[in-house]
């Protein structure tokens, strides 16, 4: 046990992991302003985009050298989940007892959102980015008796995710994971700033996805469920929609903005 223990240290502590998260994070903040992209699109009337990670994609395979990003994508999503496996599995050994365990569940919860974004990249890579592909996992869900409680569930837990991103936004929580030359002096200033207007639009964008699940459990209709392109668009059909979602636009190409921030000024 204790060379396993070693050994994970070891591995955590590695400056070939810390490059890698690095190129990893990168990636990340490039899927983010594609996103935006996308979404500034949608907001000014061009519906033809899937504003998500599956639309930015797209959009990716479309550009030069489209392939060979997409699979740079989808290796630095790998990348940025076996960090955060590692870190549900042993990390944030500083901390104690609940603490402890709700920063590993945190980190689980992180490995899944990136696992996500690197489906989409290797579907795309795979040439299977498009198309529905039968019915969704929420509407076999719910022909079952549980199906509706496990879809409420995973909603509510979605909404407290994007909450928990407005509040690391809000209070600027997000900074701890700046080194302290990274928040310091003119462009410190902005990096918080792009952090803070990112943490709360992409807590909001999130949030939306979770409420719709919680809808969709409620009215037992499958197809009110929907993932970040569905929610973006139940954000431009409210009143002074187009301006709301030009202001959520902005705010996840922020927060792709200090994806790069923390790529250079990493804190692990």
């Amino acid at each position: 046990m204790g060379d396993v223990r070693a050994a994970t240290q070891q591995v955590e502590h590695s400056d070939t992991l810390d490059g890698a998260i690095r190129l990893g994070l990168v990636a990340y903040g490039v899927v983010h302003l594609l996103v935006a992209w996308l979404a500034v699109q949608l907001a000014l009337g061009d519906n033809e985009g899937e504003a998500s990670s599956r639309g930015a994609m797209q959009q990716l395979a479309e550009q030069p050298f489209g392939q060979a990003l997409i699979w740079g994508v989808a290796v630095g999503m790998a990348i940025l989940v076996f960090w955060r496996l590692l870190e549900a599995a042993v990390g944030h050994r500083q901390d104690d007892g609940s603490r402890r365990a709700r920063l590993r569940l945190g980190s689980l919860l992180k490995a899944v959102i990136y696992g996500a974004v690197g489906y989409s990249a290797l579907a795309t890579a795979l040439g299977h980015g498009s198309g529905s592909g039968g019915r969704s996992t929420t509407a076999r869900l719910m022909d079952h008796a549980v199906g509706p409680w496990i879809v409420g569930a995973v909603g509510v837990t979605v909404v407290g995710y994007g909450a928990r991103h407005v509040f690391r936004g809000l209070t600027e929580k997000f900074a701890d994971d700046l080194t302290s030359e990274g928040r310091s002096g003119d462009s410190g200033t902005l990096y918080v700033a792009l952090g803070k207007a990112g943490y709360v639009a992409k807590g909001a964008a999130i949030a939306v996805v979770g409420g719709l699940f919680v809808y969709s459990a409620t009215s037992h209709d499958p197809g009110k469920s929907g993932g970040l392109d569905e929610a973006l668009r139940t954000i431009l059909r409210q009143p002074f929609g187009p301006y709301l979602l030009g202001a959520v636009a902005l705010g996840i190409g922020a927060y792709g903005l200090f994806c790069f921030a923390r790529a250079r000024h990493l804190s692990t």
